[in-house]
Parts: C-alpha cells; sequence; structure tokens
C-alpha cells in the first residue's frame, strides 16, 4: 500500500448522497448543497455540516427548519452550480431552472425535480463542529421519477454514482427494523 496524505483522508468517507438543502428566511427561499449529511439511527434523525460561510445557515438557525431534498444523476451539473454560488444575490430556484413545492409541514419548499425531499425541524446545532441535527417531520418519494440514481461526493471535485443493488435482506433481518 502507498501512503495517502492526511488531508486526503475524508476523501475515503465522504460518501453520503450529495443532497441539495432548501430553507426559508421570510421573504425568499435558497438553496444549498451539501454533502457532509449523516444518518444517526432508525429513527428520521438526521445531521448535515454547515455554518457561517453558507448564505441559507442564518435562516436555518432562526427558523429552525429546512427541506432535505435528494437529487439523482441527472441534476449533477446543477447541484455542483447550486453548490458554486451564493443565494445572497440571485434566486436560485430561478438560475437552475428547479421548482419549489409547497411542504406539508415546514415553510421551506420542496424541491419537485429531486427524487426525494424530507421536511425537517433543527432540534439541535453543535456548533464546535458546524453539525446541524435535524428530525423529519414529513418525506416525500417520487416513485415514479426514471432515474433514481443518487450522486455521491468524494471531495475532491470527482463524484461517485450509485451501482447496481445487492439484496441481502434475509441475511440481515435480524439487524433491520420492523417495516423497513
Amino acid at each position: 500500500m502507498r501512503q495517502l496524505k492526511l488531508g486526503k483522508a475524508f476523501t475515503l468517507m465522504e460518501s453520503g448522497p450529495v443532497v441539495l438543502v432548501t430553507t426559508h428566511d421570510g421573504h425568499k427561499a435558497n438553496i444549498m448543497t451539501i454533502s457532509w449529511t449523516m444518518v444517526l439511527d432508525f429513527t428520521p434523525v438526521f445531521a448535515i455540516t454547515t455554518g457561517e460561510w453558507n448564505h441559507s445557515f442564518a435562516a436555518l438557525r432562526r427558523n429552525r427548519e429546512c427541506v432535505i431534498a435528494i437529487p439523482t444523476v441527472d441534476l449533477l451539473d446543477k447541484v455542483v452550480g447550486i453548490g458554486t454560488c451564493s443565494g445572497k444575490d440571485m434566486d436560485k430556484f430561478a438560475k437552475f431552472k428547479l421548482t419549489p413545492l409547497r411542504g406539508k409541514v415546514v415553510r421551506s419548499p420542496l424541491i419537485e425535480e429531486c427524487l426525494a425531499n424530507i421536511e425537517c425541524k433543527v432540534i439541535d446545532i453543535v456548533k464546535r463542529h458546524d453539525i446541524v441535527v435535524l428530525e423529519a417531520v414529513a418525506a416525500h418519494l417520487d416513485a415514479a421519477r426514471r432515474e433514481k440514481r443518487t450522486i455521491h461526493a468524494v471531495g475532491d471535485g470527482t463524484f461517485i454514482v450509485d451501482g447496481r443493488r445487492i439484496d441481502r435482506r434475509k441475511r440481515m433481518a435480524s439487524k433491520i427494523p420492523c417495516g423497513v
């Protein structure tokens, strides 16, 4: 094995799906791209990493809600574009031709073009590591959507796309929560 620079070690583990997070500041909606996500357990509690450097963070902290929208590979260029510009001086929904939809619980919009949308409430912010802990309050899936492959950031400007699904449900039955 060859040695890897420690500064690149995160690229070996940063494989969670890239998501779009929407917020609403009371005047307008915004979208930010997040590649640092985490499922905390089998309950609908998630975490994202973001902070003051993102324009949406103030709305997220103040209103304590957001939507996690899960894009698919056909939206990759829009996802990258959203992540490389600021909503401070533009409407990202208009710029990237995405359709905001009203959610059932939160004011932050769902994104119609995404495979899934999870409406969330902020339940904690771990300031030391800029971790925002979210509890899902509603979830939506576009089962009719043809493209279902999600994208995963490596962290160096490259991405991995979901591939073939391998079923081991029977062997793992004792570890899978009822109803999943």
